[in-house]
């Protein structure tokens, strides 16, 4: 059991220390702020989407920008999508691939910016979003791996961690660059209460 924990936390460490260490992810980080700060302060939202751990991710970060992160201040519009009612009336009467892509058509204006997260970059529903998106005049900033994915060139900003055998290591620097980018969006606002 223990050697499960160290390995787990020793692995987990050098992919944080392999995406710090490439000083693109640092501009990527801060563009992706950038573009999210100018939608919000020019009255625009962010819709947010992923599959699994990483629309739980997505969820969150739509969650502490209409809630709080570390600073009272007024609610940020963010959405994501998520209603189960939602997304199982779309699968059901279109295809699991429509679910986020037929919401941004819906809801989706120009001006607005799509968070798209997918651990392989890969996942036909987020692409198909981010088509959407792109149609829309929709700034797409996405949450993927270090590899030639399509997710990855369909992308205005793409943060990438580093390409794992598992979805897991990938996920972990996702969450990290969700926080930072919360705090970075409070940072670049005067939407303090």
């Amino acid at each position: 059991m223990d050697l499960i924990i160290q390995q787990g936390l020793k692995e987990a460490a050098e992919k944080l220390h392999q995406f710090l260490n490439k000083p693109s992810n640092l501009e990527d980080i801060k563009n992706a702020a950038k573009v999210m700060s100018e939608a919000l302060k020019n009255g625009h939202k962010i819709i947010s989407c992923g599959n699994g751990g990483s629309l739980c991710d997505a969820t969150h970060f739509a969650e502490e920008l209409t809630g709080r992160y570390r600073k009272n201040r007024l609610p940020l519009p963010a959405i994501a999508i998520n209603d189960p009612a939602y997304m199982t009336c779309v699968g059901n009467d279109f295809s699991f691939d429509e679910i986020f892509s037929r919401y941004v058509e819906g809801v989706g204006q120009a001006g607005d910016v799509l968070l798209a997260i997918s651990t392989s970059g890969n996942s036909l529903n987020i692409l198909k979003a981010a088509a959407s998106a792109n149609k829309k005049g929709m700034k797409i900033v996405a949450l993927t791996c270090d590899t030639e994915n399509p997710l990855r060139k369909v992308s205005d900003v793409a943060i990438c961690a580093p390409a794992s055998d598992y979805s897991d290591r990938v996920q972990e620097i996702h969450i990290k660059v969700i926080h930072i980018i919360i705090q970075l969006i409070e940072q670049l606002n005067i939407f303090i209460s």
